[in-house]
């Protein structure tokens, strides 16, 4: 299955898909320096939401997905070097809204969870 979403963010920041199906979708996020909060390697969470928002994009795979809210648990520190592994998959689906469940492990220990309500339109947001 190909990608139709998100096609121009930067997959050293947000994670790369490494499996797509209808419904689903999987991100392997390699982290780097510039992730680094400080001196000890914590990865700032801004990064592994955002990872975690590509995925339940991936998930719906529309051009014009866009997120609408989300409730979101970081269970876990993620630090430098880590591979962090998102899963996500389609839970409810009402029309042009979308619920999706997203959980990322390092290891195959769970660091992560949320849950990601999306709604998908007509047209492009800004256009």
């Amino acid at each position: 299955m190909k990608l139709n979403t998100h096609l121009k963010l930067d997959n050293t920041i947000n994670g790369k898909v490494v499996e797509l199906s209808e419904n689903y979708a999987k991100i392997e996020q390699i982290t780097k320096d510039f992730m680094v909060a400080d001196e000890v390697g914590l990865i700032h969470g801004g990064f592994t939401f955002c990872a975690a928002d590509f995925c339940a994009m991936a998930v719906v795979n529309d051009p014009n997905v866009v997120l609408a809210k989300s409730e979101t648990k970081f269970l876990a520190p993620i630090k430098l070097g880590d591979i962090v592994i998102f899963e996500g998959k389609l839970v409810e689906n009402q029309g042009k809204k979308s619920t999706i469940e997203v959980v990322a492990t390092v290891d195959k220990n769970l660091v992560f969870k949320g849950t990601f309500y999306t709604v998908t339109l007509e047209k492009h947001i800004l256009g």
